[in-house]
């Protein structure tokens, strides 16, 4: 069982399955007025369920884009059929990490998720501006995952919300959506962000996800605030701040041990403080006033990311 409580309803998006592009479980839906391709995108991770309850919610509210092209879309839905609440972080995904694929879409290789991405690379590679709705294993403030370039921090700006900005280049086993193609080209005009809204099961996560949504909706113009329903946005912070990261700590063997639990966005104050120990390596913090980006304080398999390493800029 998780140690936290589910505090929403999971949707049935059963009805969406067949989609009108082609490919299950994507919608495209066209303006006669000129503008970008605009496309928000849920289940990346199957247990990752506020994104999929506000894709769902824009599907069953009927809304059209007022410019150009908006595509919503459920990735990962085999991950998350297959949950089950007394081992709730399985659904995460079938066979391996969606969100890691996207350097191997051309080699050879079979996976669920490579099938699965496979089939949505047309749809992101038409995309002028991405958003991937996502949430985290632990409690954690809002993170926007801005990626390696400023022209990601500048819409994160623009958006205006959460507080926390992200600036960092993934992971080392393998690149994300987010920064597939023209995203993560600096000479194209292609955006593309990722909000991690909180912890998977927290109700709050849900209206993070229904505020960044409904301002980037507004924000590349393929809606207008009366076109979404009237609670979805929250008051903006006053300020936010960008937190660059300049190391990514991954798991050899899968037997990182922390000498403390820490929490998202902890502020490590001293250089060379120690977090923990892969196997028999002490991971320590590179410089003063160290910030932890979600740290995994559970067990993760040999490769994955047990904490980012950065400093406000």
């Amino acid at each position: 069982m998780t140690e936290h409580p589910i505090e929403f309803e999971f949707p049935d998006i059963t009805p969406w399955r067949a989609g009108n592009a082609g490919t299950e479980f994507v919608h495209v839906l066209e303006s006669t007025e000129p503008g970008p391709v605009v496309m928000v995108n849920a289940l990346t991770h199957g247990n990752e369920v506020s994104g999929a309850i506000v894709v769902d919610a824009l599907l069953r509210h009927g809304l059209k884009p007022r410019r150009g092209t908006l595509i919503l879309s459920f990735a990962n839905v085999a991950a998350y059929v297959s949950f089950d609440k007394d081992r709730p972080f399985k659904s995460r995904m079938v066979d391996e990490d969606f969100n890691r694929v996207w350097s191997r879409l051309d080699q050879p290789g079979d996976s669920v998720e490579l099938r699965r991405a496979r089939q949505l690379r047309p749809f992101v590679e038409r995309a002028d501006l991405l958003l991937d709705l996502h949430s985290m294993h632990d409690d954690c403030v809002p993170l926007m995952l801005a990626g390696p370039l400023q022209k990601g921090v500048d819409l994160a700006r623009r958006v205006g919300t959460p507080i926390d900005i992200i600036r960092d280049k993934g992971h080392p086993s393998g690149r994300r959506m987010r920064d597939h193609g023209g995203f993560g080209d600096p000479d194209s005009p292609k955006v593309a962000l990722l909000i991690e809204t909180g912890q998977h099961w927290r109700a709050a996560s849900v209206a993070v996800a229904k505020d960044v949504t409904a301002r980037f909706l507004v924000l590349t113009g393929a809606a207008e605030p009366a076109d979404l329903p009237v609670d979805w946005q929250q008051k903006l912070p006053p300020a936010q701040r960008v937190v660059e990261v300049t190391h990514a700590v991954a798991t050899r063997q899968g037997n990182f041990t922390f000498v403390k639990r820490h929490n998202g966005q902890d502020i490590v104050a001293e250089a060379g403080t120690v977090l923990g120990h892969d196997d028999d390596t002490p991971i320590v913090t590179p410089y003063d006033n160290c910030v932890l980006v979600m740290p995994s304080n559970h067990r993760v398999r040999a490769g994955v990311t047990i904490v980012r390493m950065g400093r406000v800029v």
